[in-house]
């Protein structure tokens, strides 16, 4: 075992806390002790970054305090103890506290990372409006840039220009604004990220009344989302004064609009709020998104303008565990009313571009192939629904089933159970003769009596089928709708031209295995159809996946042979989508598949299939993955047809999300994995 793989350092990943301290009403030594406090759990923790509340070392809601002499000096005296304690201390500290310098008082975030204070960034907006009246005791830091303070005797950087960097663990980049920030119209976090923080902090104090929550989830979310950054949000809690507010302690983390841990509100404990940031992920977002670079250009390239202070991290590369939801089922949600939410979607994006090209290609009707699997099924309620949709009959649709050498009873049983109740035309065609004849006049083995059921044996009946169905619609005035499916072509398990890889209209092609399963299951869960066409439904569901290509006692298994496809598609999701190195992928999917019994499961997903998958199965499926889609297959996805895009997780069309050159290798992708993964 490779000692590093298990480190979440070793994967791009930072971990960050919001920390919600028990507050005074105006006591700095208090406060400091509190977080120091709260430091060392963070410490244990193997927390990297903690963001504390506005003004938590000086106190926030107490007013003309802020303006005496003595709790200026208390400050900087908890200032000076937080430091000291911060030298033996693993986070940097984001802290707050009110400063002087040169005749004004700031509202200040001090970063602080083993025994030394980075700088202080003064805050940009003041609210003086309803309750608050911040321009009575602080300046604002708005175009203070290049300048300096005195923090016990050590000058440090002071200004709102400021970025803090690790020079030892990388896009380990952090940016601080201070709550009104990030209300304002421009918050400072947007030109921080353009500078290039990937992780944006914000120390906020933020009285609580009713929706104010979601009004600051909404603005964490939206600002992690556009400005393509991790967002850190903590607000005051108990301890500060009530004598005319009231505090909640919220806690949040966000990263690329979705929301990683959110804490407990109202509690009358300290307390820490964790997430794992995966700041490689921020960066390839970046890099796949030319509007990031082009904001930046506009703003006149910020990066040019900001100080970069650079920082020794220090990290251990230990294996502390994974602080970070990882769904086993990327394109699929965890959380009832996201499924629902999402499913709707799919189901209907599919729906509306058949039932455009229907009517744009002036078709008399649309012909599938059915075979009572799970593609050809989906297909077919997609292409029911949008004849509906179009006030056409579903006549209009014609069904065809072909079996060959290995359909069994059950699946060609359902394919008519499925068509009949669906009301659409029905037609059967044996293509054993037609496949028998071909392989006769190949000299195939297979057509002198031999049992050799080899790829050729394979193709001549996927091709068959193919054939069939397109000259059947030119003959009949019909548009031929493939039903493969994304995870079909990630893998290239699909017969190449007059094959299952060709069709008129490719209404699957966005679509991945795992999700296809969930959406029969919402169809039939939102009586989209009648009883009778959900009992099918739910009988094809139960189904093994295999081709039924290959003759025997024992069924054909899809996924012995490539692999399970919830592992599939979670090697595409995190590959095509975020483009991963292959060794995190691995790492990632071991933290969601290891244990069956952790984590939570989609909706509906049957308790007997539930199972989890070890490191060595994982990396096994992984490598097959990278040799399959980055060397043997692209050449198939070079010439697919035109088909919906579906989910944000990506798309596999030339003329959409992904375009590779199809003579390519995947030497080092292998290599990064042999290099940087498990090393079984």
């Amino acid at each position: 075992m490779n000692p590093a793989f298990r480190s979440l350092h070793r994967h791009g990943m930072v971990r960050v806390a919001a920390a919600t301290p028990i507050a005074t009403v105006g006591d700095p030594a208090a406060n400091a002790e509190g977080a120091i406090a709260i430091a060392r759990t963070a410490h244990d923790a193997g927390v990297d970054l903690v963001v504390y509340p506005e003004l938590n070392l000086s106190s926030y809601a107490i007013d003309d305090l802020h303006l005496q002499s003595a709790l200026q000096r208390a400050t900087r005296e908890a200032i000076a103890a937080v430091v000291a304690a911060s030298t033996a201390l693993r986070p940097v500290l984001l802290v707050g506290a009110a400063l002087e310098r040169a005749g004004r008082l700031y509202n200040c975030a001090l970063a602080v990372a083993r025994g030394r204070v980075l700088g202080v960034v003064p805050k940009t907006f003041l609210p003086n409006y309803r309750e608050y009246y911040e321009k009575r005791w602080f300046a604002s830091g708005a175009g203070l840039t290049g300048l300096t303070i005195m923090i016990d005797g050590e000058v440090v950087p002071f200004g709102t220009d400021l970025i803090f960097a690790a020079d030892d663990l990388p896009n380990f980049v952090i940016h601080a604004e201070i709550c009104e920030d990030y209300w304002a119209p421009t918050p400072p976090s947007t030109q921080g990220a353009l500078a290039g923080a990937l992780i944006c902090a914000n120390l906020s104090a933020s009285n609580v009344v009713i929706g104010k929550s979601r009004e600051r989830m909404m603005l964490s979310a939206a600002q992690s989302a556009r400005a393509m950054c991790a967002y850190v949000y903590s607000a005051a809690g108990p301890g500060e004064s009530t004598t005319d507010l009231a505090w909640d302690g919220q806690g949040s983390v966000h990263e690329l609009g979705e929301l990683l841990a959110t804490s407990e509100r109202f509690a009358h404990e300290p307390g820490l709020t964790i997430a794992d940031i995966d700041t490689e992920r921020v960066v390839q977002e970046r890099l796949r998104n030319g509007t990031f670079n082009d904001a930046a250009a506009f703003a006149g390239h910020p990066e040019t303008r900001f100080r970069r202070v650079a920082f020794r991290h220090e990290p251990d590369f230990a294996d502390v565990g994974l602080k970070r939801e990882i769904r086993r089922f990327p394109f699929v949600p965890n959380t009832p009313d996201k499924l629902d939410e999402d499913c709707y979607e799919a189901f209907n994006i599919q729906v509306e571009g058949i039932a455009k090209r229907l009517v744009a290609a002036r078709a008399q009707r649309l012909v599938i192939g059915v075979s009572g699997g799970l593609d050809s099924t989906h297909a077919l309620i997609v292409a029911a629904k949008a004849l509906d949709r179009l006030g056409r009959p579903r006549s209009d649709i014609l069904g065809i089933t072909m079996p060959g050498f290995a359909t069994s009873e059950g699946t060609k049983g359902n394919a008519w159970k499925l068509m009949r109740a669906l009301g659409i035309t029905a037609e059967e065609i044996d293509i054993r003769p037609a496949a028998t004849r071909m392989l006769e006049d190949m000299g195939h083995p297979f057509g002198r009596g031999e049992p050799v059921y080899d790829v050729t044996f394979e193709n001549v009946q996927a091709g068959l089928r193919t054939d069939y169905l397109f000259r059947i619609a030119n003959q009949r005035d019909g548009l031929v709708v493939g039903t493969g499916d994304l995870s079909e072509l990630a893998l290239g398990w699909c017969t190449y031209g007059v094959g299952d890889q060709m069709s008129h209209y490719a209404v699957n092609a966005g679509v991945p295995k795992t999700l296809i399963q969930f959406l029969i299951r919402w169809a039939i869960g939102t009586d989209q159809y009648d009883p009778e066409t959900d009992a099918v439904l739910e009988a094809i569901l139960g189904q093994e996946i295999s081709p039924e290509l290959v003759p025997g006692e024992a069924l054909q298994s899809t996924e012995s042979k490539i692999g399970p496809y919830a592992l599939n598609d979670f090697f595409a999701h995190y590959l095509i989508r975020h483009g991963l190195a292959p060794s995190k992928v691995a790492f990632l999917a071991w933290h969601a598949w290891h244990e069956a019994s952790a984590g939570r499961w989609p909706l509906g997903y049957p308790e007997s299939a539930r199972t989890g998958y070890d490191l060595a199965t994982i990396t096994n499926w992984l490598e097959r993955f990278l040799i399959r889609f980055f060397q043997t297959s692209q050449f198939k996805r070079s010439a697919i047809p035109n088909g919906p895009k579906v989910s944000a997780g990506g798309a596999l069309s030339p003329r959409g999300d992904w375009r590779a050159p199809s003579d390519g290798t995947a030497a080092a992708w292998l290599a990064e994995l042999k290099a940087n993964g498990p090393g079984l």
